[in-house]
């Protein structure tokens, strides 16, 4: 199955429509209709990427029929009633607005560079995303399970070994996560500005205004504390426990979360489905809190080192990443470029068997924790083998057999969906 550029795609489809010029239809498919402004544009993003000239031969033939390829699943898609619902669509959309705007630095320069307001980019972004969508749910319903037998890794081993290459570094590594925690003192503090808030609301404060003057939930303060429909699983537990409690128009009590206290109020209803606000007082700890968790890591430290402890053990009962808690602290093995700058140089400087100092992690504004890092095996940059990057050449020998079947499919459809090329 062929890898797509969602965002290349989405980004075409606003310069597509923002078009005051006559265009020219190079490909009719189905129902939809490939322009020649389309094609150009792919051609203009790919042979950047590739560092090629636009004008290589073949470029543009190849670009039409990968956009030909798309439209016939999209066709299909239909013929199938591949459904979307609005959730996925405007999540999706929501997302990809979040990523212009960490792209051009703000939502004003987004707004300016496209010459229309966010809203309207977001309507013209719903069509495409939601044909997006339908094509992916058709593939992975059609080529999600698919994978290459132990015989056939081997022989897309043995065929395509000297096009593999090098294999660049990698390690294998784990790590211990604490979140300091708050006084009681200091989460009282806090825990009575929420209740305070909560007593405002309840004496005819607006809810919405409240939510942007004190929530510290930077994803939805500005939109008054609005949280969208969202299902089961999403929210924390406790969070979600009372949420679900609530009836339409209805405040919960304060409610704490491991990330703060929570003011929530339900909008409406739909089945396993709720529109809820909510106001979030995040819990501070303090410089004593810090001290006492780079303290309780160090002492971790100590003891694997002197030979007190298993490293795998302390991450079990003291790691706050729920992730890899359970399995010894175990965040897996890494090409050393697929490691963030912070772990990248906690890595370099450790030999393996070795752990680091404790190191603060900062994983967004407010949320942030200390960890030690056990680097617990080194494969230096090597010749592909299998005993070795098995399960590398297990996943291209799994995307090479899904291709080939995605292309065997994409040939039957065009003997059955109407398509044709007019440039």
């Amino acid at each position: 199955m062929k890898f797509k550029i969602v965002f290349v795609i989405l980004i075409a489809a606003l310069n597509i429509y923002s078009q005051e010029v006559v265009d020219k239809i190079a490909a009719i498919v189905d129902n939809e209709i490939v322009l020649k402004s389309e094609v150009d544009y792919q051609v203009k993003i790919i042979s950047a990427q590739k560092k090629i000239d636009p004008s290589t031969p073949g470029l543009e033939k190849q670009v039409l029929n990968t956009m030909i390829d798309d439209k016939l699943a999209y066709a299909q898609a239909q013929l199938d009633s591949i459904e979307v619902s609005d959730d996925e669509v405007n999540n999706r959309v929501n997302y990809q607005i979040q990523y212009f705007e960490q792209q051009y630095g703000s939502k004003e320069k987004v707004e300016q560079i496209y010459g229309m307001s966010i809203e309207k980019i977001k309507r013209q972004l719903e069509d495409p995303i939601r044909k997006q969508l339908m094509v992916q749910k058709l593939e992975e319903k059609k080529f999600g399970g698919v994978s290459a037998t132990a015989l056939e890794v081997q022989k897309f081993f043995d065929t395509y070994k000297d096009s593999i290459g090098v294999i660049p570094e990698k390690v294998k590594i784990a790590h211990i996560f604490i979140v300091p925690k708050a006084s009681d003192k200091m989460k009282e503090i806090y825990r009575k500005k929420a209740d305070a808030i909560l007593d405002s609301i309840k004496h005819g404060a607006d809810f919405a205004e409240m939510a942007k003057k004190y929530s510290e939930d930077p994803g939805s303060a500005s939109a008054g504390g609005d949280l969208g429909w969202v299902g089961k699983g999403v929210f924390y537990p406790e969070f979600e426990a009372a949420a679900f409690a609530l009836k339409p128009g209805e405040l919960s009590n304060v409610v704490e979360s491991p990330v703060g206290f929570h003011i929530i109020q339900m909008i409406e209803r739909r089945g396993d489905k709720i529109h809820v606000r909510h106001i979030l007082i995040k819990i501070k700890t303090g410089d004593d809190a810090d001290l006492k968790t780079i303290e309780l890591l160090s002492n971790l430290r100590d003891s694997v080192i002197n030979g007190k402890g298993k490293f795998s053990d302390y991450a079990k009962k003291y790691s706050n990443d729920k992730e890899s808690a359970p399995f010894g602290g175990d965040l897996g093995t890494f090409y050393l470029n697929q490691l963030d700058a912070s772990m990248l140089d906690i890595v370099s400087k450790l030999k393996v068997g070795e752990i680091s100092f404790p190191k603060r992690v900062d994983y967004g504004k407010g949320y942030y924790g200390y960890h030690i890092v056990l680097l617990e095996n080194r494969i230096p940059q090597h010749q592909a083998n299998l005993s070795t990057d098995y399960n590398e050449i297990q996943k291209l020998a799994d995307q090479f057999k899904k291709q080939n079947k995605y292309q065997a499919w994409i040939e039957s459809l065009k003997n059955k969906i109407y398509w044709k090329i007019l440039l």
